[in-house]
């Protein structure tokens, strides 16, 4: 019988749009590191914010990637259609009043700043009804590591995070924990703007009873601006050589390349590079870039 690959990893894009410079970065860097354990490699279309989602970008998002040469294993998993599961971990966490109700609007959040001060954590306001469900969390999360960052132990970025939202859409946090869990993803491999959120992932996997990945984060790419590359800042889609795509992404995660290698095609870049996956030769070498 063939054995149980040991590593899981995932790529999970919103379907809001196309894939753009930056998220190739998380796409390569993730389908490198599993399958240079000789592991799975799952594709999950993060569609559970429906009003985010642009008609025909699953598709857009499914052809880059095998341009790329970027298999994946199993059927593509999307969360649109999972609400029931979301609501079963947000009941058990109801059940343990890890959760609560807040009865703040949009704009009254804007007002408290970047962290929630837990206005609604001891009971609603009276006369005030239920809009969302939100995680307690503590002051300091519990300690972790991070694959390329080393130890990390930080507060809840944005403090007591929704997990079900007044629009009645389940948050991206909730239902990004269950469906690893459920996939059995092993390493979380993706780009370095989601390290602050970890910690309170991890917290959620505790408080639902699920394993905890190994996480690792990658450099960020930015706008001339500094801002990060998003499709929510409508930053360009990826319209170029997979080719040329290869050799940028791995030139930004630190790697050395052959001349021979340019203008090759995309099974000869992938297939070389997970030739060069060693322990001694890490995915992402953060003293070649400078972070």
């Amino acid at each position: 019988m063939p054995s149980t690959p040991t590593v899981t990893g995932r790529f999970a894009p919103s379907p809001s749009g196309p894939l753009h410079a930056g998220s190739l970065i998380a796409a390569i860097g993730s389908y490198l590191s599993a399958r240079s354990q000789g592991g799975c490699w799952l594709l999950r279309l993060e569609d559970v914010d429906e009003g985010r989602v642009r008609p025909g970008a699953a598709d857009i998002i499914l052809r880059q990637l095998e341009a790329l040469a970027l298999d994946w294993d199993g059927p593509v998993q999307t969360q649109a259609a999972r609400k029931d599961v979301y609501q079963e971990a947000l009941a058990a966490l109801q059940a343990q009043s890890m959760v609560y109700p807040c009865a703040c609007t949009r704009q009254e959040i804007r007002g408290f700043g970047e962290r929630y001060p837990g206005i609604c954590r001891p009971g609603l306001p009276p006369g005030r009804q239920t809009r969302s469900w939100r995680l307690r969390v503590p002051d300091l999360l519990p300690p972790w590591e991070d694959r390329f960052h080393g130890p990390q132990q930080l507060p809840a970025p944005q403090g007591d995070p929704i997990l079900l939202r007044a629009d009645g859409y389940f948050a991206y946090i909730l239902a990004c924990v269950v469906d690893d869990g459920e996939q059995g993803v092993s390493e979380v491999i993706r780009g370095g703007d989601l390290l602050t959120l970890t910690g309170t992932q991890r917290y959620l996997q505790s408080a639902l009873g699920l394993p905890h990945p190994q996480y690792g984060h990658l450099p960020l790419l930015c706008n001339a601006d500094g801002s990060k590359l998003s499709k929510s800042t409508d930053s360009p889609a990826w319209a170029g050589d997979p080719s040329q795509a290869w050799e940028e992404t791995l030139r930004l995660l630190g790697w050395v390349t052959p001349p021979d290698l340019h203008a090759a095609d995309a099974p000869v870049w992938r297939d070389w590079a997970l030739t060069q996956m060693t322990e001694e030769k890490l995915l992402y070498r953060m003293t070649a870039t400078g972070q």
